[in-house]
């Protein structure tokens, strides 16, 4: 890893493998490869998946006595295929060759991932095997390699073989493989030319169908070969064999093209036949990649954050960023997608959307706001699915799921695997309701940020008001406190799903499910005052929200109850106080590794239940997602009189009984302690953005990465450390830059204004650039200035005044 744009192994580790697959996929918004060595096939070292953006099909399997289904995001065909051998030998495997030299490199700032073999086989022959790939940012449709093959001490025959394969199944997560993974069905296979070969398959039940088409063409001194193709085909395999004479020092150079469609394209006749036609019209790997890196290049100049701690820092950071544009890039904006926690790089978690939206819409709404808001229409709709759901569960308004895929019904399994026991278990995540608040919230933000009335209007008011009306909903009022209550719920711990000894599931008022029910009233309120009258009459007769309804949120907002211990600390839930301390030094005496307590825990025959123990920040969220100034006026409307000086004192208590379990935990933890102990925050961040490049919990990240982690932890340097909030139509700023960082300059987009902010621990410079839209608010300390297009403000961070305005 020698600078900030570049990750590079210089050795082959079969162990780190999947890992590095991972973290070197390659993707485009439309579809993602792993980073898996090209002539390789699924084994125990090699996983060389290709993932559709929503390509999702569900199938059944008897767990245990029951019937289960799971809907998974379906590995699809393999387009990069490529293998060779020498005459007299076998097929290139690096397992069985003598490795003389190795070099991965993931070229991040232009989205190159090349690999460089130097191997010496059985009959001494050294050889120099050289290949560059990409996805095409420009083009979503398609991916193309370049493979260079040097005989360095020898002549004679390569044998090549160049393949499309549809018979792949779903085999990337270990302790998945007992459950059904077969999800294609191999359609067509056939040639189109001469180069090019093609193949359809289609998903067996969402009936996704799925072309690709592949052309592969030899050069030498610059010049195309016309070997003799033979054709290989089986049901869902098709493949070119050739044949081409080596001379020794002079490379040979293969070029495979290959385009991908589906049947829920826009503006397409039908895959098969769009995919070919395609791939007639694209010409060689040097004119993509050409057009590929300046996709590359137009979008680093919007997310490019640039600090000076380091290459290594600044290197992940940028890590980071790339798997979120690879995720979700333009080309996410027509498609009718969410963002998964875990990329479109694996099969962990099975595809799906959770609520770690809430870590990643702040890097996409302040630069591409274009992406946010698809990602918000992908919620929209399946608005209908989760009023259903709401329905089911005798509540009103919406209930989105706390897993979410194709259609917006509860994807949580009923059972999951523990795999230190070995059993399978009931999964109660789905109780977890304050991911509706995680989405009204995204809402909310997007429109601070935008001011996109439009979109409050059309398509965020319906959905505010529908999860306000739901959370209002599950509260019921305690004659006894004389408050409101939410029962029978989980919070973002998920260690704890039910109280000791009890046969159900559900606890009662997680504070930070209560906190952030009051928030969503709050904030369904101000939206409908925001709107137009014409507009506020529509929605309410609409949705019959009447003036007792508005009425009875009032009363939650002024009566939520929030259970506190002794000493200002807000109680996990209900309850929590009388849980029993955990020994946490003892454990991890004897098991050094405690990330996942709660499978170490049930496998002793114990339970994280009858502990204060969490996997992840809980109430420590409230601290994340809100300012001080926010809580207090919050609690002051419910009642309370929440003391600012009492958080230091809620996050240590909370930091001492949180194991880590989540990938997050390192996220919400530096920042809370960002203010307060800058020294230990710091080194929070540096784990959080270790998280996925080192695997700190030990195989997850080979499954897929964990992408809200990698964008919160980028979020810190972001928002956290130059102190940006939206709030009442102003963009403020309260820098607190760490030594260790020195400073930070990036581009951001409010409410049209393009600002390029640059940020040290003396000076913060917002500058905007000049164009056609309005002046802005900008409030730094305890004043607002008005920041016109084309025009510069200064601050003095140490003495905290305007120094210079041009």
């Amino acid at each position: 890893m020698n600078n900030a744009w570049h990750l590079v192994y210089d050795s082959f580790d079969p162990a780190e493998e999947m890992l590095r697959e991972a973290l070197c996929t390659l993707g485009n918004g439309y579809f993602a490869i792993r980073g898996a060595a090209c002539e390789t096939q699924a084994d125990d070292v090699h996983y060389p998946g290709t993932y559709l953006a929503g390509g999702y099909n569900r199938l059944k399997t008897e767990i245990s006595g029951h019937i289960v289904e799971n809907e998974d995001l379906v590995n699809m065909p393999n387009g990069l295929l490529l293998k060779f051998k020498i005459e007299g030998g076998d097929w290139f495997k690096l397992s069985k060759a003598e490795i003389l030299s190795y070099r991965q490199e993931l070229d991040i700032k232009q989205g190159i991932l090349t690999r460089s073999v130097r191997f010496r086989d059985k009959l001494k022959r050294e050889t120099s095997f050289i290949c560059r790939r990409i996805v095409h940012m420009g083009n979503m449709h398609i991916a193309a390699m370049e493979a260079t093959i040097t005989p360095e001490n020898w002549s004679g025959k390569i044998h090549i073989h160049s393949a499309l394969d549809g018979t792949v199944i779903n085999a990337g997560v270990a302790r998945y493989r007992k459950l059904n993974s077969k999800h294609l069905n191999p359609l067509e296979t056939g040639t189109c030319g001469e180069d090019s070969l093609y193949l359809v398959v289609e998903t067996n039940q969402s009936r996704i169908r799925v072309a690709l088409a592949q052309k592969t063409n030899l050069f030498v001194d610059g010049k195309i070969q016309n070997p003799i193709r033979r054709v290989s085909e089986e049901e869902g395999y098709i493949a070119h064999d050739m044949d081409i004479a080596v001379t020794e020092g002079t490379p040979v150079k293969i070029e495979k093209i290959f385009t991908l469609y589906t049947s829920r394209d826009c503006a397409i006749s039908e895959a098969s036949l769009d995919a070919r036609e395609t791939l007639n019209h694209t010409t060689t790997f040097a004119e993509l990649l050409e057009s590929h890196t300046l996709s590359w290049r137009h979008l680093w100049n919007r997310f490019d954050i640039c600090v000076a701690d380091g290459p290594r820092t600044h290197m992940i950071i940028h890590l980071h960023l790339f798997h979120l544009l690879q995720t979700a890039s333009f080309h996410s904006v027509p498609l009718d997608v969410g963002i998964p926690a875990r990329g479109w790089h694996g099969e962990a978690y099975r595809g799906h959307i959770f609520w770690d939206e809430i870590y990643i819409f702040p890097l996409l709404t302040i630069r591409t706001p274009e992406i946010a808001r698809s990602l918000l229409l992908y919620r929209y709709r399946r608005l209908h699915q989760a009023r259903l759901a709401a329905r089911a569960e005798g509540f009103r308004g919406a209930m989105y799921p706390w897993q979410s895929s194709s259609n917006g019904r509860e994807e949580t399994q009923q059972l999951h695997l523990n795999p230190k026991s070995g059993r399978w278990l009931p999964d109660n995540t789905h109780l977890q309701r304050h991911s509706n608040a995680a989405i009204a919230y995204n809402i909310w933000q997007y429109f601070e940020v935008t001011h996109d009335l439009a979109f409050l209007s059309k398509y965020g008011a319906e959905m505010l008001l529908e999860i306000a009306r739901f959370l209002a909903s599950i509260t019921t009022f305690s004659k006894k406190r004389k408050r409101f209550e939410i029962r029978n719920v989980m919070g973002p711990d998920e260690y704890h799903d039910k109280y000791p000894g009890a046969e159900t599931a559900g606890l009662n008022n997680n504070a930070y499910t209560n906190f952030m029910t009051v928030w969503v009233l709050r904030s369904a309120i101000k939206c409908l005052n925001i709107l137009g009258s014409k507009r506020k009459e529509e929605i309410c007769e609409s949705l019959n929200l009447l003036p007792e309804e508005l009425e009875h949120w009032h009363k939650i907002i002024s009566r939520m109850y929030i259970p506190f211990q002794d000493e200002g600390i807000i109680s996990q839930f209900e309850g929590y106080n009388d849980l029993r301390e955990f020994d946490w030094e003892g454990y991890r005496a004897k098991y050094k590794d405690i990330h996942r307590l709660d499978r170490i825990l049930e496998a002793e025959g114990d339970s994280a239940n009858n502990y204060k123990a969490s996997k992840q920040a809980d109430v420590l969220m409230l601290f994340y997602l809100f300012s001080a100034e926010e809580l207090v006026e919050i609690f002051r409307g419910m009642g309370y009189k929440f003391k600012p000086d009492t958080i230091p004192a809620n996050i240590d208590y909370y930091l001492q009984r949180t194991s880590n379990g989540s990938t997050l935990s390192n996220v919400v933890h530096s920042w809370v302690l960002a203010r307060s102990d800058r020294t230990r925050s710091w080194c929070l961040l540096k784990e959080a953005l270790e998280s996925d490049i080192s695997d700190v919990q030990g195989g997850t990240t080979g499954e897929g990465i964990h992408l809200g982690a990698m964008a919160g932890a980028v979020d810190i340097v972001q928002r956290c450390f130059t102190g940006i909030e939206f709030r009442n139509n102003i963009l403020y700023f309260n820098p607190d830059i760490p030594e260790e960082l020195k400073s930070i300059s990036m581009t951001i987009r409010y409410r049209e204004n393009w600002l390029a902010v640059t940020c040290d621990r003396e000076t913060l410079k917002i500058a905007s650039e000049r164009c056609a839209v309005g002046v802005i608010m900008i409030g730094f300390r305890d004043n607002v200035h008005i920041l016109e297009p084309g025009n510069s403000l200064v601050f003095d961070i140490v003495k905290g005044i305007l120094k210079l305005e041009v």
